[in-house]
């Protein structure tokens, strides 16, 4: 079993750097970059909750199974993981301003990574992590105090920069805005930050390829569409946008 689940890992992260070179080639078509190209479009809510909520079922199942549901280690790193996708499959798509939509094609392809992703952070915890390395000692380990701390430093960005991104408009307003404050005087996808930091900070916590691999992904789907962001910025303010001198993603790196 752990030599099936080590060629998965090895097979996920490969995929990670196919999908990192093509995403700067072919845009993710949603959000701000909405293409039709990508399937049927959807409504925003409906496409996020599907999207998300297969992985905060799928762990919930997981950890259900599993022989350390109650051990307080696991016990904590499942509720970490699960309070982002929480927020993510059920609150976050209620906060949606406006009529938006997502081509189902996108909805698809993040529900089936999600469900993959489940498998990879949950079976590791629940299932193949050495019997004894999640001990209730674990929880204050150096890895898992730093990784905790970052994980929800960058859940209070992803938070926050979703909050400004969700209050540039008025009601019936369809133009866009540059967004302003908070990690956005750095980088132009401070929300995309603030994930990419929550994912880092888990990778930590669990000490472990399972987690290293997701915050690859991460930053694999992420970094290219922040430079696609910030070239529709660019072509659409001009030097209004330039002459903040941000980054894309991660602050004074690139």
């Amino acid at each position: 079993m752990q030599h099936t689940f080590d060629i998965f890992l090895w097979v996920m992260a490969a995929t990670a750097l196919v999908v990192f070179i093509a995403l700067y080639f072919v845009e993710a078509g949603y959000g701000m970059l909405f293409n039709r190209k990508f399937g049927p479009p959807v409504p925003n809510r409906i496409g996020w909750i599907a999207m998300e909520s297969p992985v905060f079922i799928a762990m919930t199942v997981l950890w259900l199974c599993s022989q350390r549901t109650w051990q307080a280690a696991p016990l904590t790193m499942f509720l970490i993981f699960q309070s982002h996708y929480f927020q993510r499959s059920f609150i976050f798509p209620l906060l949606i301003r406006g009529n938006g939509r997502m081509p189902a094609g996108i909805v698809v392809m993040g529900a089936l990574f999600n469900l993959l992703n489940a498998l990879m952070q949950g079976g590791w915890i629940f299932y193949l992590s050495p019997e004894g390395m999640y001990s209730p000692q674990w929880l204050l380990s150096p890895q898992f105090l730093t990784g905790t701390a970052v994980f929800f430093i960058g859940m209070a960005i992803n938070l926050h920069s979703d909050y400004i991104i969700r209050h540039l408009r008025k009601p019936g307003d369809t133009r866009h805005y540059i967004p302003r404050g908070g990690m956005f005087r750095y980088v132009s996808s401070a929300n995309y930050f603030g994930e990419l930091t929550e994912w880092i900070g888990f990778a930590l916590l669990t000490w472990s390829w399972s987690g290293a691999v997701f915050a690859w992904w991460t930053f694999a789907n992420l970094a290219p569409r922040s430079a696609s962001l910030y070239r529709r910025y660019q072509a659409e303010f001009g030097e209004e946008f330039t002459s903040l001198k941000r980054k894309n993603i991660i602050p004074f790196i690139y």
